[in-house]
């Protein structure tokens, strides 16, 4: 069973949680803090709402039934539709992508790797 962690995110009163793998997770974490950083420079009309990452933890026992767990790859795949749709003219929105690409790869790789040791 492969060791997995939980990236915590925030937007307003709202929590998610996405389900990592541990090697990864702070990827997330780190690609979350500089799409922070950046998000505000984008100029386009539909730019998306971030949730904020506010923590990672090993293991996650969720109380609440309306709460869920995310899977990771799932949510960096909504994160790559989401920047994929915006029509930006000034900021080189092509940095921001490729590092969302390149976590989206290493995602997948992982999983088909996962899948053939099933």
């Amino acid at each position: 069973m492969p060791t997995m962690r939980y990236v915590i995110l925030q937007l307003e009163q709202q929590l998610q949680f996405v389900e990592m793998p541990a090697d990864y997770a702070y990827q997330l974490s780190a690609l979350n803090l500089r799409l922070h950083k950046e998000i505000d420079k984008l100029t386009a009309s539909n730019v998306p709402v971030l949730p904020r990452a506010i923590a990672e933890c090993d293991q996650l026992d969720l109380l609440d039934e309306q709460l869920s767990i995310v899977g990771g790859l799932d949510y960096i795949n909504a994160l790559e539709r989401s920047f994929a749709e915006l029509h930006e003219s000034h900021y080189p929105l092509i940095s921001l992508l490729t590092e969302i690409r390149a976590l989206q790869a290493q995602l997948e790789q992982w999983y088909e790797e996962e899948m053939e040791t099933l």
